[in-house]
Formats: structure tokens, sequence, C-alpha cells
């Protein structure tokens, strides 16, 4: 059953996320052929191919074997290209809006479903989520169980993910802090758990842990509460405003992995023992921060399968805009890296002939894939430690 689930975990997850980088490649293709270069092929999926077909505007709709994105091929992909059709005979204008179109599509997705997330519920995660106060109200979801440990007191009694905890040895529950107090306070005594599930409530007797390590809990299980939002004429304009507050907050978030790695590189070369403690220190937070694909595929089934299909929307619209965010960056594998490669080498007055550049994205690429296998290896380690 456990692999079954892992399965579909991974399944749900690479779905996804193929469906994100499709959109953005969508948004390349479209932009490129309304500006006149021509569109090879659009493949779903990496090669090798599986099927394929000509459609009538003459691009070529290839569905290959290695569900890992997509890809579209334009003609004349290089800066020096010349042809007609080319992308590199193309304006400056033009290829800003043509490596610009993937993000803008992946921003517009984000927008769409936090809008929609506002009208049926948005779950508030950052203390000052952006809102328009006048059109909110907020909406406190009971206490719900979202794990229980292995041969725990609830195991035994068996509570499952998704109970409702209403009241612990008659005390009614609120918060998690109320959970952890109530049960904290009877240690190794016999207690009363009322909770409901799916719309029926038992009440039932548990012996509590005795002194537990700080891992476990006197009951075993984790639960919390969640706070919806739900608006109605500002919907797009919470859209909109949350999709600006949650791309800042990747890019600080990268900003501070990348100052952690940095300055704790610098302090492991030190001669100071401490300074070296705290440099490893510094070097694992920012490890530990590193979520690759094992990771992100790894989040979705549990969110539809625990939270419902809402918390599933929010997650695909946070992946959604990281990757917008992630590939504006200057890095020349992405398309804000390219973009700043051909605006550097117009101002440098210098032609980016084709061998340069494929061999600078080609090296900043295997860079970019051998960072994914470390984050990727890293990824296997953590699922092994849990």
């Amino acid at each position: 059953m456990e692999v079954l689930t892992l399965l579909l975990q991974i399944c749900v997850g690479l779905l996804i996320l193929m469906f994100l980088v499709v959109i953005h490649e969508l948004g390349h293709a479209i932009v490129a052929r309304r500006n006149g270069i021509k569109v090879e092929e659009f493949g779903i999926g990496f090669p090798p191919k599986f099927a394929s077909r000509r459609l009538k505007s003459g691009i070529l709709l290839s569905l290959n074997w290695l569900p890992l994105g997509g890809f579209v091929k334009m003609q004349g992909e290089n800066d020096a290209a010349n042809k007609k059709g080319d992308y590199g005979a193309s304006s400056l204008w033009v290829k800003t809006k043509v490596l610009l179109a993937g993000v803008t599509m992946n921003w517009l997705f984000a927008i769409l479903a936090l809008t929609a997330l506002a009208l049926i519920g948005f779950p508030k995660v950052l203390p000052n989520q952006f809102t328009v106060p006048s059109d909110t109200r907020e909406v406190t979801t009971a206490l719900k169980v979202t794990f229980v440990g292995r041969g725990s007191p609830a195991e035994k009694i068996g509570l499952k993910v998704n109970d409702k905890i209403i009241s612990v040895d008659g005390k009614k529950i609120l918060k998690s802090d109320d959970l952890v107090q109530a049960t904290s306070a009877k240690q190794g005594k016999k207690i009363s758990v009322k909770y409901s599930r799916d719309g029926q409530t038992y009440t039932v007797f548990v012996q509590l842990r005795y002194k537990p390590s700080k891992t476990q809990g006197a009951l075993g299980v984790a639960a919390s509460t969640q706070t919806l939002r739900y608006s109605t004429w500002s919907a797009p304009i919470v859209g909109i405003g949350t999709t600006v507050q949650f791309s800042m907050a990747t890019l600080r978030g990268l900003g501070d992995l990348v100052g952690n790695l940095t300055h704790g590189l610098a302090t492991q070369l030190s001669g100071d023992k401490k300074e070296r403690e705290k440099g490893s220190q510094e070097i694992s937070a920012a490890g530990n921060s590193v979520g690759g694909p094992l990771s992100i595929v790894g989040v979705f089934f549990p969110a539809a399968q625990n939270a419902g299909a809402s918390t599933l929307l929010f997650l695909t619209a946070i992946i959604s805009l990281t990757l917008a965010v992630m590939n504006i960056l200057p890095i020349p594998a992405l398309d804000g890296g390219r973009l700043a490669l051909t605006y550097l080498f117009r101002v440098i007055k210098r032609p980016l002939t084709k061998d340069l550049e494929e061999a600078i994205v080609g090296y900043s690429f295997m860079a970019l894939m051998i960072l994914v296998v470390i984050i990727t290896v890293a990824d296997v380690f953590k699922i092994q430690s849990l």
C-alpha cells in the first residue's frame, strides 16, 4: 500500500510540474509566432519521442517519454542567426518579449489560481498576508489531526489523519497549544478523547505516554487549525497582491540561501574552531532549506489527500510563481540569463556568436544539472531519515 501511495505521489507531482512547465513553454511559442518567428516543434515531456503529429500551422507537436516538463524549438534559436523566421534575426524588443513570455504565463496562472482561492477560501500562511480588509471574512477551521505516530497511543485508539479533535478529558480543544497542554498535564494517565470523523462523533479512552521524548508527545499526534480568508469583489486584487507578495518572499528566501551558503563557506576557511562550527551550521541550514524534485512531488498528493483540493491548488500556484522567479534570474541556462547575455553583448557591442553562446549556455546548464543531482541526492537522505 505504501508503494502505491508513493507512486501516486510521484505521478500527481510530475503531472502538475509538467503542466506548469508546458504553460511556460506555451508562452514562448505564442509570442514567438505572433512576432514572425517560426516555431518548429512543441514538445510535451522530453525525448525519446513517443508520438508526434504535424499541425496545420506547421508545428510538430510531440509527446515524449520523460515526463519532466516540455520544450519549444524555434528556428535559428542562437542570437547570431539571421534568416527570415529565425529567433536570432528578430529585434531586441521581440527577443525580450519571447524570453519573458514563459515567466509571464507562470505568473498569470498563479494570479488566476490565487484569485480562485480568494473566492473559495485562501489559507493564511504569512502574518502580514495581503488582503482587502473591507472585503475579507476569516474562518478558523476545527483542530484537525495531520499526523499519527506509529505505535503511539493515538494509533492504538484508532485516531486517523483528518479527524477533528473536540475535547480531551472533558476540556474543549480549539487549537494545537490546547491539545499539547491538556495531554502534557495528564501524562501516564487514562483520559477521554472526543473527536469527529465524517460527521460522526466518537469518545474513546486512551492511556497517555509517561514522560515522552520531545519529538513524540504524550498522545502521539500532530494537529493544526487553518485560517481561511474569503473575498468577493476583491478576489482579483487579492490574487495579484499575493502573487507579488509571495514572489518577493521567494526572492528574499533565495537571497538568504545564498547569503548563508556564502558566509558559511567563508567562515569554514577561517582558522577558529568556533567559527568553523558556525559555518557548518549555516551551510547545513542552507542545505535543509533547499528542496529538489523529490521534495516537490512529495508534497502534492499528501496535500490533496489530507487537506483538500484547495491546498493542492495553493501549492500549485506557489510552485508556478517560484518557477517564474527562478527563470528570471540571470543564470545563462534560464530565460533571465539568456536575456541578460543578449543585453550584455549589445552593451559591449560585440557579436554573440553561435559557438560562444552555446558554450556559455551549455556549461551553465551542466552546472545547473549537477546542482539538481546534488539536491536530489540530499532529498533521498532527507526521506530516509524521516
